[in-house]
């Protein structure tokens, strides 16, 4: 079996919206969440999600920036599903130029003043480890 390259991934991954994003909770639980990345699907390691300031994923990543992040594609187990772990370090960013560089017209359904909401946060998450399964093929890529 050959083994895929990150490029390889990302374009298997590039219709998937929606990722799990898990953390470490302060009383050393794991929580997990939806979070969409608005169509920023271009995957080379690092991905970015919109939060507030008040939401538990930043007082999570303030405490622990060791994250997790699960992605499933479309199909069945043995058709063109892929499934894809990442392991990274998130980062808060609370800068107006960043949020610019991601942001896409459909946030405003829950960020309402754009950019410009108040206690707006951008999550960014590098990766260190993303494994990958697709029913045929598994493995890891070097990130």
């Amino acid at each position: 079996m050959k083994h895929k390259t990150i490029e390889d991934i990302s374009k298997r991954m590039a219709g998937i919206d929606i990722a799990i994003l898990s953390t470490h909770t302060q009383g050393g639980q794991i929580a997990n969440r939806p979070m969409s990345n608005n169509g920023d699907v271009t995957y080379d390691g690092t991905s970015y999600y919109f939060t507030f300031e008040q939401a538990r994923t930043v007082a999570d990543i303030q405490a622990n920036p060791k994250v997790a992040l699960g992605f499933t594609g479309q199909g069945g187990i043995f058709s063109d599903a892929i499934y894809v772990a990442v392991e990274g370090i998130a980062e808060l960013i609370r800068d107006k130029t960043a949020f610019q560089a991601h942001w896409k017209s459909d946030l405003d359904r829950w960020f309402k003043k754009g950019v410009d909401t108040p206690n707006l946060v951008l999550v960014k998450v590098k990766a260190v480890r993303i494994a990958y399964w697709d029913g045929e093929d598994e493995g890891e890529v070097g990130v």
